[in-house]
């Protein structure tokens, strides 16, 4: 049994990587509110060079560590135009994340279960449903993940190997440094998590000593704590307060914006967002129960069940949290088909019923990209409908070759189905939905009405962060209310835009009014917010002059 990847392996693996993530990364418009926040923030930290404080626009930004604001400020300089202002060099980052994470699954594969594993796992995880968001938005997930993975990886060979080499051991240190400046402790609660099931499990610790502490914590802690000092000192102590206190231990004990639900949560929705792979870790559970006592199994079970716990227990929940344990799933699911199974008539009778719900669930996917060009836009699109039946397709040979006995074409096919799915889903339909991005809308019609180029535009009550990107973080003032907005207006009667929704009218208009500003519509702009759900009825005002003797500061 092979258990290395050739690089004929790894190319394949690094084109459907890019097959599956490439599509829409440039295309769909910045996505509210975090994807949006984070660009914002990394822009800033492009502009000013501030590499330590971390703010959006004014106010302070204490959510996660620095890491990957730096790689996304990075990626824009390098990348973009000095204007800083494309939003797929921002998403960069998430992409090679999402690539490393795919190639280390298909490393871990390899290296415990054959060749033909580690490309079905590469395969698995490059085409679930939550990689594949995370893979084209510019925040944390995907390069944490990354980092994740090859801690793991390190972690996981000090167990099964007698002797771990320096550079092994090295990579686990450096792991959970670059982990701990991109999301903080997470990759603390995956690795620790790990540890404590397998010292439970076996009630052995000396394995541990091989990952060489003695200098591994002080390296790890060389690459976290000159940034952690340094945010302390700049922000007197608020970063701690605000992303310890606030937002990692409040989550643990609340839902945060809504963001909650029962446990059992992410197994409930597990299906649909480890999709098309889903089919196959569910058919892996009775080769992990009979092969729990092999040390890779064992690693990989204490890597997802202690995790998956953790974040079942923490009452805000999104679907992405447990997106950690997806490599080790891919790799079990990818072990399970290569091995021999043992035949039982039961067995095939659930698995059979399994099988028909699964293509039930992929029909649902295969149809979602269609469904939502009808639905927001009112379009019957043959474009998509074509690609999501030849994505159907693809699904319905891939269980016509499992049953045929053809793992490695039947791989194929399920990650052709992956790849139409959320190509036709990210790629094509969801850039169309111009009545769900408000934001280049916006901005479409401010650049149609400016007369000049310096001129600020005041938003109420539309805030998301999407369009301070979009129109210039600088030029983008966000209003309490529609007087605040018409006060705005009025100091900047010669370039100034507002944009005020209908339910802000009264107030703007009163204002404006007072203040003896002429106001005039330049044009109309409705929609929803897929934020918060909202239909707004968006007007943008140019200003006119202020009545003699009147001053637009009263």
């Amino acid at each position: 049994m092979t258990k290395t990847l050739s690089l004929r392996d790894w190319a394949m693996v690094l084109l459907l990587g890019l097959a599956s993530f490439l599509p829409g990364l440039a295309s769909l418009p910045p996505v509210d509110r975090d994807e949006a926040r984070y660009v914002v923030a990394s822009q800033r930290m492009a502009d000013t060079g501030d590499v330590i404080d971390i703010r959006y626009q004014d106010e302070p930004r204490y959510l996660q560590p620095v890491g990957i604001y730096w790689l996304q400020a990075l990626a824009t300089t390098v990348l973009d135009s000095p204007a800083h202002d494309s939003i797929w060099a921002y998403r960069i980052p998430s992409l090679l994340g999402a690539l490393l994470a795919i190639a280390l699954t298909g490393w871990i594969g390899a290296l415990y279960f054959g060749r033909n594993a580690g490309l079905a796992a590469a395969a698995l995880l490059a085409v679930n449903l939550s990689l594949n968001f995370e893979a084209r938005i510019a925040k944390t997930d995907a390069v944490l993940l990354a980092s994740i993975v090859a801690a793991q990886l390190a972690l996981m060979r000090a167990y099964t190997e007698p002797v771990l080499s320096r550079a092994t051991a090295a990579l686990f240190w450096v792991a959970l440094g670059i982990g701990l400046l991109v999301k903080g402790p997470v990759i603390l609660i995956v690795a620790g998590a790990t540890i404590a099931a397998l010292l439970a499990w076996d009630c052995k610790a000396a394995w541990l000593l091989r990952l060489r502490p003695v200098w591994g914590v002080p390296m790890m802690l060389a690459i976290v704590l000159p940034w952690y000092i340094a945010i302390g000192m700049v922000s007197d102590g608020a970063f701690y307060e605000r992303a310890v206190a606030r937002n990692m231990l409040g989550k643990v004990g609340a839902g945060e914006q809504g963001h909650s639900g029962p446990f059992g949560y992410h197994l409930a929705l597990f299906a649909v967002f480890f999709w098309p792979g889903c089919l196959l870790a569910l058919r892996a559970i009775p080769y992990v129960w009979r092969e729990r006592a092999a040390p890779a199994v064992r690693f990989l079970l204490c890597w997802i069940v202690p995790t998956w716990i953790v974040f079942e227990i923490v009452v805000t929940k999104l679907p992405h949290y447990v997106l950690p344990t997806y490599p080790a799933i891919a790799c079990l699911a990818a072990a399970a088909l290569f091995a021999p199974a043992p035949s039982a008539a039961a067995g095939r009778i659930v698995f059979a019923i399994v099988a028909a719900l699964w293509l039930v669930l992929s029909a649902l996917v295969s149809a979602a990209a269609p469904y939502a060009l009808w639905q927001v836009e009112d379009e019957v699109n043959a474009v998509s409908l074509s690609l999501a039946v030849l994505g159907l397709g693809a699904a319905g040979a891939s269980l016509y070759l499992l049953w045929k006995q053809r793992p490695p074409a039947m791989v194929g096919a399920l990650a052709v189905a992956g790849v139409l799915a959320w190509g036709n889903f990210f790629g094509y339909a969801a850039p169309r939905l111009d009545s769900l991005w408000l934001s280049p809308r916006i901005v479409a019609a401010a650049r149609a009405a400016r007369q000049c180029e310096s001129g600020v535009l005041t938003s109420t009550p539309y805030h998301e962060p999407s369009l301070v990107f979009l129109h210039g973080r600088t030029r983008t003032t966000l209003a309490n209310s529609g007087a605040d907005a018409a006060q705005a207006l009025a100091g900047d009667v010669q370039c100034g835009l507002a944009l005020v929704d209908v339910s802000e009218q009264p107030g703007f208009l009163a204002r404006a009014e007072s203040l003896g500003l002429g106001v005039r519509p330049a044009s109309r702009i409705t929609g929803r917010n897929y934020s918060n759900n909202n239909a707004l009825d968006l007007t943008l005002y140019h200003a006119g002059a202020v009545r003699e003797g009147e001053s637009a500061a009263r």
